[in-house]
């Protein structure tokens, strides 16, 4: 169905993508009690792993988790910053740019960079 390892790193963008839209509504499920955010969340889970699966297809398995796992949090931290009123201090953007370079050292180092 997909082919490639190019594919593998676009099909595990779009797992962390998925990550970040359910991360960023579980506040408004009120402990999944209300119906249609945990609708959403559920749908987002699903498809996030779902993604996830596929892109391990042609990844290794620690590198596509560790990514995915990063692109969730980073996300989900930008999303909190730019949207939830969180703080942006310099701390918490260094620590978040660790995040990126450890990211971004997974995919530069990884034997299937494609």
């Amino acid at each position: 169905m997909f082919g490639g390892s190019s594919a593998g790193w676009w099909l595990l963008l779009c797992a962390g993508l998925s990550e970040i839209c359910y991360a960023a509504v579980i506040p408004r499920t009120q402990g999944f009690t209300r119906p249609w955010p945990t609708l959403y969340c559920v749908f987002f889970i699903g498809l996030s792993l779902y993604l996830l699966s596929l892109a391990t297809r042609t990844l290794p398995v620690g590198t596509a988790y560790a990514v995915w796992v990063g692109i969730g949090a980073v996300g989900t931290a930008v999303y909190g910053i730019a949207f939830l009123g969180e703080p942006a201090n310099l701390g918490r953007i260094a620590c978040l740019m660790l995040i990126v370079g450890g990211v971004a050292g997974l995919k530069l180092f990884s034997p299937h960079a494609g």
